[in-house]
């Protein structure tokens, strides 16, 4: 097909071609004497990102979902108990995980539609007397249903009764794109990846560990090999890692950490929110459809999901097909109900402006009634207001 593809599922993201460039290099000693440079660029990088200047950057060869396992399997022991609301298909598979590696799981049934609810955590923590709960562990940005947690509520929720159980918190669609706080927030580990906000195709788990978690890591008995925290911290602290990482991912690291910082990560956030706000615009006021989030405090600014009358499916294999445009798809309980817009990373108005022109033309191929071009022009509406 002619053109070039239309990438809008909420990760991967778009890469730009200065990361792509930075990460065309031959392969390397990954033990020489000057391979630490690279590396500390990179962790060293991170610590901004993540808003930490106690927390411990590790970069895994892995998903996100590498560094959900790293967090349960460092710093609990076998059978220790979470507690975790489930409200979108990563929070369930977070859950599964959990369940699956065997601790005892209490699971917060949500609607999908919204977050994490402050109260129910009370709740369930404030009638945790004997402090069984080791864990509480919170999606900050739930991919699957476009829909944003609030984490320092839950963190305030557990400092109110004293509770002592750590705070895991998946950031993934989240982090560079979102504001996050890892030590305001009392974060004890932050999970995220590489192909998101931080424009970098995927293949590394970036993940962030307090020193409260540091701590726990060492005492606690549950297995791990490849994600274990320890080996990690041990080799870092000289500028290695404990088996060979993703050599062209580290460059490409280092070139997004630099444009972030050149563009000011303050920036990054309010281009995401005023994105955001462009595509809602175009969903609630242009087409006159709904989004998944049930309301404005759990809107995403990474990724808007779009309730559809029609098979959902069907509009994103149409984009796909006929227009060379790739939106994100419904999963679990919603697939076939919705699609999503992803709007995170390298990304501009033009850019967006094709995802939402795309999009409705599926859908008005698929039959749903819209106006040619509304949606379009809603956006720009939004936007000339706030430019």
């Amino acid at each position: 097909m002619a053109g070039r593809n239309f990438l809008f599922v909420p990760g991967p993201s778009n890469v730009p071609d200065r990361v792509l460039r930075a990460m065309h290099v031959a392969m390397e000693d990954h033990r020489s004497p000057v391979f630490p440079e690279l590396a500390r660029a990179c962790l060293e990088g991170l610590k901004p990102i993540f808003k930490t200047r106690t927390g411990t950057p590790l970069l895994f060869p892995s998903s996100g979902t590498g560094c959900w396992e790293a967090a349960l399997t460092n710093c609990l022991n076998p059978g220790d108990k979470v507690l975790i609301a489930r409200f979108g298909q990563f929070s369930h598979l977070w859950a599964d995980m959990c369940q699956r590696l065997e601790f005892e799981v209490e699971i917060l049934e949500t609607p999908w539609g919204e977050g994490a609810s402050v109260e129910r955590h009370l709740a369930s923590l404030a009638a945790d007397k004997q402090h069984r709960i080791k864990a509480v562990l919170v999606c900050q940005n739930e991919t699957a249903t476009g829909v944003t947690s609030d984490v320092p509520a839950i963190r305030r929720a557990m400092d109110s009764i004293k509770h002592p159980a750590l705070l895991f918190v998946d950031a993934v669609s989240a982090l560079a794109s979102i504001d996050f706080r890892m030590d305001e927030w009392g974060v004890d580990v932050c999970v995220s990846g590489s192909q998101k906000g931080l424009m970098l195709p995927a293949g590394l788990g970036v993940t962030c560990v307090s020193a409260k978690a540091l701590e726990a890591a060492k005492h606690a008995t549950s297995r791990r090999c490849y994600f274990d925290y320890g080996d990690m911290v041990k080799a870092n602290a000289s500028g290695y890692f404990p088996y060979t990482p993703a050599l062209p991912l580290l460059y490409g690291l280092r070139e997004s950490l630099a444009m972030i910082e050149e563009e000011g990560l303050e920036n990054v956030f309010r281009r995401h929110s005023y994105l955001a706000g462009g595509a809602r615009a175009a969903v609630l006021e242009g087409w006159k459809l709904k989004l998944c989030a049930i309301s404005p405090k759990w809107y995403s600014d990474t990724v808007s999901a779009v309730m559809v009358p029609v098979d959902g499916a069907a509009v994103i294999e149409r984009a796909f097909r006929r227009y060379n445009l790739a939106l994100g798809a419904g999963l679990a309980q919603v697939a076939g109900k919705l699609f999503r817009i992803g709007h995170l990373g390298d990304l501009n108005e033009l850019m967006l402006l094709g995802a939402i022109a795309g999009a409705e033309m599926a859908m008005m191929d698929c039959g749903v009634k819209i106006e040619p071009g509304s949606g379009v022009a809603a956006a720009q509406s939004y936007w000339r207001t706030r430019h």
